[in-house]
């Protein structure tokens, strides 16, 4: 196996055909870099260089090893410079967690922003739900999460989590078109069939413990994740939900009344490290809530 520190002196070699010019660039000793050049000599069972002089000059075999030398320094140096970038650019890989309800109206045009502006920046992102996007990014496999809150539900964050509010939102009962209440009471949702999120998340346990405050235990026979599906079965008569005023759609056959008592949803952000990637992408879905 050659070694990376011994092909870095070689390069300098290379680049400088002197011994005494590759330790001054080097701020090494010439006899340290002399060392070096035996200690590669043998890892590559080769001669590499031969004097002439107060000069070197390369053997066939150190030529060809130089080129590759000179292609890792390089790449050496490209990876030292993107790190810096990370620390002050926009650049980089982010990898980011979002529920479902957050993605389509908040974390995809935000992206599509900062995939304009930054593009040396890439973005990768997964849904969930937020129990399992906030462990994913205690563990350091996501960079930013965006998860909701509940009223009814509070959210469990990890410690050494910063966490930033994002929106604070009603939740609306979501009922067929031809419902005539302007408000609804939850204590009389006892004959209700619902459609929510699927058992474990945080939207459905939040439905389950606001009807229980009431005395009601909820009838579920939908559940599905995705809001606009849950939706369908509104318009279609099948059921009713309670819907973030972010994830509402423009169904005609449903209307969104107020709920008695209200409830409230947070749409949070979390990250676990402060890097110039995660304030654009900060700044750029609050954007999205103030247009």
């Amino acid at each position: 196996m050659l070694s990376w520190d011994r092909m870095k002196v070689f390069a300098a070699v290379a680049e400088h055909g002197s011994v005494t010019r590759a330790a001054e660039s080097l701020h090494l000793t010439g006899p340290g870099v002399s060392q070096h050049i035996r200690k590669l000599e043998k890892e590559a069972g080769a001669t590499l260089v031969e004097r002439e002089g107060r000069s070197i000059r390369l053997t066939p075999a150190g030529r060809a090893l130089a080129m590759r030398a000179a292609a890792m320094a390089a790449l050496a140096a490209a990876a030292e410079d993107d790190v810096a970038c990370i620390d002050t650019a926009v650049a980089g890989v982010l990898r980011v967690g979002a529920v479902a309800s957050a993605l389509r109206r908040v974390v995809v045009p935000a992206l599509s922003d900062l995939a304009r502006t930054y593009p040396l920046l890439r973005l990768e992102v997964v849904d969930g739900e937020g129990v399992d996007l906030l462990a994913r990014l205690q563990r350091r496999t996501l960079d930013l999460v965006v998860f909701e809150s509940w009223d009814h539900r509070p959210a469990s964050v990890p410690a050494g989590i910063e966490v930033h509010t994002l929106r604070i939102e009603d939740v609306h009962l979501a009922v067929p078109a031809d419902d005539p209440r302007d408000v609804a009471d939850l204590s009389d949702e006892a004959g209700s069939i619902w459609t929510v999120c699927p058992t474990g998340s945080d939207a459905n346990s939040a439905l389950v413990q606001s009807l229980r405050q009431t005395g009601i235990e909820p009838t579920i026979r939908y559940e599905v994740s995705d809001y606009s599906t849950q939706l369908a079965f509104v318009e279609a008569g099948l059921a009713v939900a309670l819907v973030p005023e972010t994830a509402r759609g423009h169904e005609a056959g449903v209307r969104y009344v107020p709920t008695d008592p209200v409830v409230t949803r947070s749409l949070c952000v979390a990250s676990s490290t402060r890097i110039p990637a995660i304030a654009a992408l900060l700044e750029a879905m609050n954007a999205i809530f103030a247009r």
